[in-house]
Parts: C-alpha cells; sequence; structure tokens
C-alpha cells in the first residue's frame, strides 16, 4: 500500500458526524486506484452495500456503469486501468427518513486534490453524478451538464447521471444518452482501457 492510501484508509476525520448519523457508524473509506490507472471514475460516495464490501460500485449501480462502458466486471476492478475516486471516501450515512446523505464536503477538500496529483496516466475521466459533475465543471443543473456531453468529450470527460435506479426516468426521458453518448463513452473506454 502506498503512503497516500494507507493515509487515506486511515482517515477518520468524520468519526463524530457519521457517529451522528440514523446508522452511527464508523468511517470505513473505500480507497480504489493506483498511479498507472488511466480512467478515472469521480463519483459520489459509498452506499451501505459498499462501506460493508469494501469494493466500489458492488451494487446494481455498479453493473448498470459496467454496462455503459462496456467493461467486464474482472476489468472495472483492474486497479491499473481504473481509478474510482468519490467525492467522499466513506460511506455518509442516512437521514431520520432513510435517504442517503451527501458526502461531507471535508473530505474532497482534504484528499481530492492529492489523489489526482498522485494519477498522472488519466486519459479520460468520467464524472458520475452531480457532486462530481459540479466540483471537476462547475456548479450547473446534472441534465445541463450531461447535454453537453460533447464539449466534455472532447476533453477526454463524460458527465453522467449517477447510474442508480432512480434516474431510470430521467434515462427513458433521455434516449439521446443511450442512443448517442453511450456508444462513444464505449469507444473511448475500449480504446484506452
Amino acid at each position: 500500500m502506498d503512503p497516500l492510501t494507507a493515509e487515506i484508509s486511515a482517515c477518520r476525520l468524520c468519526a463524530a458526524r457519521f457517529a451522528a448519523t440514523a446508522t452511527q457508524h464508523a468511517p470505513r473509506p473505500v480507497v480504489w486506484f493506483r498511479p498507472q490507472a488511466r480512467i478515472l471514475i469521480a463519483g459520489q460516495a459509498p452506499g451501505m452495500r459498499v462501506h460493508l464490501s469494501g469494493l466500489p460500485f458492488d451494487d446494481a449501480s455498479g453493473d448498470r456503469l459496467r454496462d455503459w462502458m462496456g467493461l467486464s466486471r474482472e476489468a472495472f476492478y483492474d486497479r491499473t486501468r481504473i481509478a474510482i475516486v468519490p467525492m467522499g471516501f466513506c460511506f455518509p450515512g442516512y437521514d431520520a427518513k432513510g435517504a442517503d446523505l451527501k458526502p461531507p464536503p471535508l473530505c474532497a477538500q482534504t484528499w481530492r486534490a492529492r489523489v489526482l496529483q498522485s494519477l498522472p496516466a488519466i486519459r479520460l475521466t468520467l464524472l458520475v453524478g452531480g457532486l462530481a459533475c459540479d466540483w471537476h465543471l462547475g456548479r450547473r443543473p446534472l441534465s445541463a451538464h450531461v447535454a453537453d456531453w460533447r464539449l466534455h468529450a472532447q476533453k477526454g470527460i463524460f458527465p453522467l447521471p449517477h447510474p442508480s435506479w432512480r434516474n431510470t426516468g430521467w434515462l427513458k426521458r433521455n434516449p439521446w444518452f443511450g442512443a448517442e453518448l453511450l456508444p462513444d463513452l464505449r469507444a473511448k473506454v475500449a480504446e484506452i482501457a
């Protein structure tokens, strides 16, 4: 384990915050990158299932994301190909109604620049969800970021909605996403991965 990975894995900056959530859990950073990685997946934060397994995108959202990328599970989890760097490395917990909390900004403020500097081989970046799009592209509605995908793809960046089942309606209302964006994304992933 390299020093940065070890440092993030040992992070407990948000311990009191997580203990105060409805889940009352301890931090468990899910760290998934190596300097050789050529594709960066910038997501939001691990969910409860990922918190328990320690494997990023180890859920139905991950299945959908792998399909979008045209990658096998084996290729997706090859850290020398794919770096998975969310805006928050830990599961942020649920609120009193059972909804996912947003990751604390402290995580990205503390780690993001150092992690991105440690990934010199990145040639393609997938921004998964609104928080990642806003961090990398500036605050706008997620639909606006994704609608401008061609402009960003020229720079090696693909803004994407989160692959959660919650976005199935958005995907149905925007058939161009599957018909136009995904074939370009799969071609770029195949070229780089």
